[in-house]
């Protein structure tokens, strides 16, 4: 299959352009620097030139392929509004170009879009009043094309995927610890986060580009860690004292208030419905694992 990826060249997307690779699948990759044109070459991709706002770009790398998978998302996340129209215009950009074609088109979200306070399935509905609340229009954008001929599905993946050089979640997450002295959590830390490694997860894009049935919703997440757990494996870590903040002081200690929120939200997720459906089995080290004995500290 020839593949048509956008977020090729950033954290997680290097591991799936490999594993497609690997797999004997050919890659297009969106490239909006040479540097990320540089980093698609060395995997063994494509680069073709352009961006998420560039529409006659996303065009054209659609119409080239069988299969299209969308993991790019950016923009400033004091903006989520913008974050979401961007998302949307290009996810229905690709998905016009795929329509009636049966081809496969995977698309991109995170776990944090379900409700707090209660372990998600597939199956449930997001809260469209919560913290990641601007992810769902994406969502639904890509669904919409399972009604138009199109094999599509979205993978909501954990908060962190985790890995070697990672600097999203987790690896602020340390950052601050270093920089404050101490590693914390919000309230009693019983808030579950999801994780999974990011090697699992490039396995699950695959799986989904080349089975997963038109409308499948997906869960990236291997496991459900207390957040106390982590911050006291960071703690032992570093050598540094593992303290309890109230969501006022964790306003303050991480990078943003939205950070603190973040660090403090409870919302585990089953994937069970994806292991069984595609036959997904999460290998890799956990995430308390990873984080003593991979680059993290």
């Amino acid at each position: 299959m020839h593949v048509f990826v956008t977020g090729g060249s950033g954290l997680t997307g290097p591991a799936v352009v490999a594993e497609l690779i690997a797999a004997g699948h050919t890659v297009t990759g969106l490239a909006r620097s040479d540097a990320a044109a540089a980093r698609l070459e060395s995997l063994g991709a494509t680069p073709h030139p352009g961006s998420l706002d560039d529409l006659d770009s996303l065009r054209a790398g659609a119409e080239a392929a069988d299969g299209v998978l969308h993991m790019a998302f950016g923009g400033d996340f004091g903006d989520p509004g913008d974050m979401m129209r961007r998302d949307r215009t290009a996810i229905e950009t690709l998905g016009r170009v795929l329509a009636h074609s049966g081809k496969p088109f995977v698309s991109t979200s995170g776990t944090l879009v379900m409700p707090a306070g209660r372990e998600s399935t597939e199956r449930d509905e997001p809260d469209t009043a919560g913290l990641a609340a601007f992810r769902i229009a994406g969502e639904r954008a890509c669904l919409d094309f399972a009604g138009q001929g199109v094999r599509a599905s979205v993978v909501r993946l954990a908060p962190s995927v985790h890995g070697p050089g990672d600097y999203g979640f987790l690896g602020m997450l340390v950052g601050t610890a270093r920089k404050t002295g101490k590693s914390a959590y919000v309230g009693d830390g019983a808030n579950r986060w999801p994780a999974v490694h990011r090697l699992d997860s490039a396995a699950l894009f695959r799986l989904a580009l080349e089975a997963a049935p038109a409308g499948s919703v997906l869960h990236g997440a291997a496991e459900n860690v207390p957040f106390r757990s982590i911050a006291e494996t960071i703690g032992r870590g570093l050598d540094l004292p593992v303290v309890s903040l109230t969501p006022d002081e964790a306003a303050g200690h991480y990078a943003s208030p939205f950070m603190a929120t973040v660090y403090g939200f409870d919302a585990p997720v089953s994937s069970a419905f994806t292991r069984e459906l595609l036959g997904w089995s999460p290998t890799g080290p956990d995430l308390l694992d990873d984080i003593q004995h991979g680059d993290y500290l």
